[in-house]
C-alpha cells in the first residue's frame, strides 16, 4: 500500500468524485481532487519537514487523499463513514493492521464537530484540511447569491501555510478582500477550525498562528 497505489485506484477515484458531486448538490464548496490532493501533499510534507519518518509521512498522504470519501454517504458524520469505507478498501488491499489503524483514526477524527488530533497523522490531516481556504473552492459564480461560506472563501485573495524558520510554529497567512467579506465573517465561519488547528499543531509540538492582512490574529 503506497501513495501511488492509492492514487491509481479507480475505486477510490470514483468515491472521491461522487462524494464531491453529492456536496455540489448540497451547495458546498469544492471537495474533489484539488482539495484532497492539496491536503494529502501538505500533510506528508509537514511531517517530512518536522523530521518524522518517510513511512509515517506517506500514511499521512493516504489519509489526506481519502479523508472526504464519506461524503458520498452523507455530509453528517462523513468522517466516521469515511473511516469505515477506508478500512474496507485498505483492508482488502492487504494493509498492515497497525498502519490501517493510524489512517482510519486520522480520517475518523478530522471533522471539527467531533475532531481531535489523536495521532501525528491525524494532526497533519487536520492542519492540511482546515487551512485549505481559497477562492477557487467556490462553485457559485454569482456574487449576488453568495452565502457567508461563499463570501468568506471567495474573499481570500491569497493564502499560504508554512513553518517558521525555527520550525516551532505553523503560520496560516491570508489576504482577504474586506470589501467582499469582513474579517469577522471569517471568524464566524472558521473560529472552531482555527482552534482545532491550534490543538493539532500542539500535537506536533508547534504553535499555530493566524495572520490576516498582515495582522497576527491568533
Amino acid at each position: 500500500m503506497t501513495a501511488e497505489t492509492i492514487k491509481s485506484s479507480e475505486q477510490i477515484k470514483i468515491y472521491i468524485a461522487q462524494a464531491d458531486r453529492a456536496l455540489a448538490a448540497l451547495g458546498y464548496t469544492e471537495h474533489s481532487f484539488a482539495h484532497v490532493t492539496k491536503v494529502a501533499c501538505f500533510a506528508r510534507q509537514l511531517l517530512t519537514d518536522l523530521g518524522y519518518d518517510d513511512r509515517l509521512a506517506e500514511l499521512a498522504w493516504i489519509a489526506g487523499y481519502m479523508h472526504d470519501i464519506g461524503n458520498i454517504v452523507n455530509r453528517v458524520d462523513h468522517a466516521q463513514s469515511g473511516a469505515v469505507m477506508a478500512f474496507r478498501i485498505l483492508d482488502n488491499m492487504g494493509a498492515d493492521a497497525e498502519e490501517l489503524s493510524v489512517i482510519i483514526s486520522a480520517i475518523g477524527n478530522h471533522d471539527e464537530s467531533t475532531a481531535f488530533p489523536v495521532n501525528e497523522v491525524s494532526a497533519a490531516l487536520i492542519l492540511g484540511d482546515k487551512t485549505d481556504v481559497r477562492r477557487s473552492r467556490v462553485r457559485n459564480s454569482d456574487l449576488a447569491t453568495f452565502d457567508i461560506h461563499d463570501r468568506v472563501n471567495y474573499a481570500v485573495e491569497n493564502a499560504k501555510t508554512y513553518l517558521n524558520e525555527e520550525k516551532t510554529a505553523l503560520i496560516l497567512e491570508l489576504h482577504i478582500d474586506t470589501a467582499i467579506s469582513p474579517v469577522m465573517d471569517y471568524f464566524e465561519i472558521f473560529l472552531d477550525r482555527m482552534l482545532l488547528c491550534r490543538k493539532a499543531a500542539e500535537k506536533l509540538r508547534l504553535e499555530f498562528e493566524l495572520v490576516i492582512n498582515g495582522q497576527r490574529i491568533l
